[in-house]
Formats: C-alpha cells, structure tokens, sequence
C-alpha cells in the first residue's frame, strides 16, 4: 500500500505540473458536447440518446488520458526501477489504476455540468445520486481496462492508435452498461429506478478485468 500511494502521487504531482492529460480530457468532453449541442438540431436530449450521448463522450475523452498513462515510466525508465524495487509489479497496476480513476472523477467534475447544461433537457440533480453510481462503476472498468490498453501499447510507435484499437473494443461492456443503466436516470419526467442487471453487468465486468489485469500484468512489465 506504501508503494501504490507513493506511486499515485507521484502521478498526481506529475499532471498537477504538467497538465496534460485531465485538461485534455476535459476540453475534448466539452468539445464534443458544444458539437451535439449544435449538430444534432435539437434543444435538449433526454432518455436513450442522451445517455449515449454522454458515455461515448466520456469514453472517447478517457482514451486522451490512457495514452498517456505509462508515457513517464517510458521516458524516464520507471519499468526498470519497479522491477529492480522490492515491490511487487501489481503495485504499478493498482496505482496506475488508481491515478486513471482519480483523473476520469476530475473530469467528471467539469463535463457532466457542461452535460447538462448544453444538452440535457430534466434537471439534472434528482437523477445525480443514481449517476454517481454508475459513474463509479463504469470508471473503474475504465480504469482497469485502460492501464491494461495502455500497458501493451506504450511501447509501440503508433501509442494512441493502439490504445484505441485495443481500449475501444473491450470498453463496449462499460459503455453499453453505462448507457442502459444511465437512461431510465435521465428520462423526461424525472429519473427513474436503476436497472440493477446493468449495474450487476458492471461490476462483474470490473471484477473479472481487474483479475486478468492483476494475472497477466506482470508479463507485461518483463516484456
């Protein structure tokens, strides 16, 4: 645990300083709202199609911060000093995850109120409890998903491009589950229950990617 949170602040410093990643995120979600706003011809979105709306926006932005995720360990030769530490290689899993987590709930913060007020027509805090919910389980699957994408990828050449082709496919689930389960939230009049099979599709989602992750990270970092 000493070394994950050492790890983890060692990112957050990084992108306090740097600021690559979160205001990326950020700017693109906003982006990507402001282009509904005005593309699809409509004053305000609500149920299905602004659940979808949302969730492949914020799965798209998350993919600017995944690529990135491992660039400093890369440049700096940080997989060298994990192995050489006496620390186990799940460490760097837990506390990339982590940092990834952290930067996905930053950019939250800002795009769901951008969400809202550009697109979505109910009012958008009676439905904020049950959204948090599923932000938090569909995060962590990106979390996990993600450092894993990013893993296999930031060796290569074409980094962004791998992630992409990798992260996307194996996101589906989360935005799929994500979307049906944020839908019912954000129906015109007024939010309604949460399907508890999409939320169950999350977490079992989560929990068997973080054990792959947690089996074959290890591989990775030798390779």
């Amino acid at each position: 645990m000493s070394a994950v949170s050492t790890l983890v602040r060692k990112d957050l410093l990084l992108e306090l300083r740097k600021r690559e990643s979160v205001p990326a995120m950020a700017l693109f979600s906003l982006s990507a709202f402001v282009l509904f706003h005005f593309g699809i011809n409509r004053s305000s979105v609500d149920g299905d199609l602004a659940a979808g709306l949302l969730w492949v926006t914020l799965l798209l932005a998350s993919l600017l911060g995944v690529g990135r995720l491992f660039v400093a360990e890369r440049d700096e030769e940080g997989f060298d000093a994990i192995r050489l530490a006496p620390v186990d290689a799940s460490a760097l899993l837990a506390a990339k995850s982590l940092s990834l987590l952290a930067f996905l709930a930053i950019v939250e913060v800002v795009a769901i109120p951008g969400f809202a007020i550009l697109l979505l027509g109910p009012a958008l805090l009676p439905a904020l409890p049950g959204l948090l919910a599923v932000l938090a389980l569909a995060d962590i699957g990106i979390a996990v998903v993600g450092t894993l994408a990013s893993a296999l990828a930031v060796q290569t050449r074409a980094r962004e491009l791998i992630v992409a082709l990798m992260g996307l496919p194996l996101l589906v689930p989360v935005a799929l589950g994500a979307a049906r389960a944020s839908a019912p939230l954000l129906q015109a009049g007024g939010p309604g229950a949460l399907p508890g099979r999409w939320l169950g599709l999350l977490g079992l989602y989560d929990l068997v990617f973080a054990l792959v992750a947690y089996a074959v990270f290890d591989y990775l970092l030798d390779d």
